[in-house]
């Protein structure tokens, strides 16, 4: 597991034995997986919808970021 970035209260990861889509987990108040690449919603376990807008807007903001540590990770 690695920490890719923490942010507003919320920590995002990727897992090293994980599988595609390339996404992140995003761990705060609840769990959600977003799709790295295009910005999706995977599942949401217990994030309010407004905390899951704010993961959503970090990924986008930090997306070439989250795609090199994936790519990094993954090949």
């Amino acid at each position: 597991m690695v920490t890719v970035l923490r942010e507003a209260g919320m920590r995002f990861v990727i897992y090293t034995d994980d599988h595609e889509p390339a996404h992140t987990h995003v761990y705060g108040d609840g769990e959600a997986r977003i799709n790295i690449l295009d910005l999706t919603v995977i599942s949401n376990r217990g994030m309010k919808k407004r905390d899951l807008s704010v993961a959503l807007a970090i990924v986008q903001a930090n997306k070439r970021l989250f795609i090199e540590k994936w790519e990094s990770i993954h090949g």
